[in-house]
């Protein structure tokens, strides 16, 4: 007859296991991330299928997020960069417009923005492939084919929608500014040329802004692919796309925002 645990030990053993279950999936994604980066360093790993893989991926998340990314700068440039010029000219306070600018606009809003696109374009496409193959065995059966799913479609992936995070970023920002100046300018609020106007606001930024926002958008672009993959290639035989996408979703933007938050301390 099987002897009872006493209290203490029983009382550990479900607090282990509900710390591993909690822990799980973080533990995956740290060791998805050494991985690539391991992946990546050595050059047998990019053969044809994978670099073709990476650019397909970086053309469908920068290329088809760049309509979408200019439409959301366009309404930031107009609600929030002209109205925070013309509200502070009015204040008197015309002399924090630009550190402003660059903390709120460039180093905050900017990278929580470009990651919500990215999600919704890219990440969340990426989901929903490996989530089907891996529900309908197809993911298994190109391993018995020896091909391995993580260095032919994770890896490239998740370095396609950091690159792509980069770009879009510094496109965003540029856009919207130059929208928030074109408004100021339109109502001659602001006489400056545009190009010294985006110089003030460049200089008015700190030395570590030009690590920790760089940083920032590349972090949250390479964990976000990675979040959302793996919660593809997690999928058990009870799951549907149903209850894969709202945990997909969660899990990008709460990378989005753990990313940025902490960054965001760091660098302050």
């Amino acid at each position: 007859m099987r002897e009872e645990l006493p209290f203490y030990r029983r009382f550990l053993h479900r607090l282990g296991g509900l710390t591993r279950r909690q822990l799980r999936f973080t533990l995956m994604l740290v060791g998805a991330s050494w991985g690539v980066v391991r992946e990546a360093s050595r050059p047998t790993s990019w053969r044809r299928t994978v670099i073709y893989e990476f650019k397909s991926t970086l053309r469908q998340s920068a290329g088809g997020g760049l309509f979408s990314t200019l439409f959301t700068a366009a309404l930031t440039g107009f609600g929030i960069v002209a109205q925070a010029i013309y509200w502070l000219g009015i204040a008197g306070m015309a002399d924090t417009t630009d550190s402003l600018l660059a903390t709120v606009l460039v180093r905050e809003i900017a990278p929580v923005l470009v990651g919500i696109i990215l999600l919704g374009r890219s990440a969340m496409l990426s989901l929903t492939q490996l989530g089907q193959l891996t529900i309908g065995g197809e993911l298994r059966a190109l391993q018995a084919q020896g091909i391995d799913p993580f260095l032919t479609l994770v890896m490239p992936r998740a370095l396609a929608t950091m690159l792509a995070s980069f770009t879009l970023g510094v496109v965003f920002s540029v856009i919207a500014l130059s929208v928030g100046y074109g408004v100021c300018r339109l109502h001659a609020i602001i006489t400056m040329p545009l190009w010294t106007f985006l110089y003030d606001i460049v200089g008015a930024m700190k030395p570590i802004d030009y690590i920790g926002i760089p940083l920032k958008l590349v972090l949250s672009g390479f964990l976000l692919s990675l979040a959302t993959q793996l919660t593809g290639l997690d999928a058990t035989r009870s799951d549907t796309l149903a209850t894969l996408l709202p945990r997909g979703f969660a899990r990008g933007i709460m990378v989005i925002m753990i990313v940025n938050v902490v960054l965001g301390v760091a660098v302050a």
